[in-house]
């Protein structure tokens, strides 16, 4: 028998680090982002069968996971296989919202009891997909999908840029960082955060609306929150790249926690978006084509 279970990475708009408990519990946290395609996988076989080796296995079970993002991408990777992974184990897949929720709340248990400091929108985001603001508090978490129409999304996915800047960044290293400030009651850190979950809010109108004129500057926002802080949420590599694209670019920011990994890139027009490209992939930095998905953790079973 052979059971294969995929989830979806995502890029974030808005809203990072505001999932993580810290803040989000005493005065609840929003995150803004959207599934895309670009998955984790994973495979169980079981019974006679040959492993991915080639090697015939007469009984016992094998056990597969794969994805073409790099390791440390800010997309959230590490808690996609986690979702695909409890998804094996429970050897279905979610048929209702309600069991999506689940599988995600219990993807970032684990990752709280192996000791991984991190929030909850990328569990969210692989068991839901599609477009959505996940707010997060003490009583929970609650789900609302951006309304956005096929033609802004289309129109959206041609104006940005992905690219991985080829440096890997430690999450768990840059938490340590930002948290140590926001116990220390640092007023930089503490007026980002809620200027960062402010954004998630507004974003999610933005994106309704179509109204990418205002949605480059939102993303540049979260970019100098990010700076704010923590020094180490960018570095001169970074910088570089903003530096490289800023003429054809209306706003960019890091992915996820920041720091490095990926960097996601607005331009104002198509034409401006293949130049970003074009001078990314002369610098010898990967673009990451994408497009967005609106299913998020499946499972099939063969």
């Amino acid at each position: 028998m052979l059971l294969e279970s995929k989830a979806p990475v995502r890029v974030d708009f808005a809203g990072a680090w505001t999932d993580v408990k810290f803040f989000a519990q005493p005065f609840g946290g929003a995150t803004l982002n959207a599934a895309i395609d670009r998955f984790v996988t994973g495979r169980t076989q079981t019974g006679p069968h040959r492993s991915p080796q080639g090697t015939l296995v007469p009984e016992g079970i094998s056990v597969t996971y794969e994805t073409e993002i790099p390791a440390g991408s800010g997309l959230g990777t590490s808690s996609a296989l986690n979702v695909v992974w409890l998804s094996l184990a429970r050897g279905s897949g979610p048929s209702n919202d309600e069991e999506r929720a689940r599988i995600a709340e219990q993807a970032y248990e684990v990752e709280t009891v192996l000791g991984i400091l991190g929030g909850k929108q990328d569990q969210y985001a692989a068991a839901f997909g599609g477009f959505n603001l996940f707010e997060f508090g003490e009583s929970g978490t609650a789900r609302h999908r951006v309304h956005i129409s096929g033609a802004h999304a289309a129109e959206l996915n041609g104006l940005l840029t992905l690219c991985y800047t080829g440096q890997a960044r430690l999450s768990s290293n840059l938490h340590e960082n930002v948290w140590g400030g926001f116990r220390a009651g640092k007023r930089d850190v503490v007026e980002s955060l809620f200027g960062l979950r402010d954004a998630a809010y507004r974003g999610k109108d933005i994106l309704e609306a179509g109204n990418w004129d205002a949605f480059g500057p939102l993303l540049q926002s979260q970019h100098e929150f990010a700076k704010r802080l923590n020094p180490s949420l960018s570095n001169d590599l970074v910088e570089g790249i903003f530096d490289l694209v800023r003429p054809h670019i209306v706003g960019g920011k890091c992915c996820g926690a920041g720091g490095g990994g990926c960097m996601l890139f607005l331009s104002p027009s198509v034409q401006e978006q293949e130049r970003v490209a074009q001078k990314l992939s002369e610098q010898s930095i990967r673009v990451i084509d994408f497009g967005w998905a609106s299913e998020g953790l499946s499972v099939k079973r063969s």
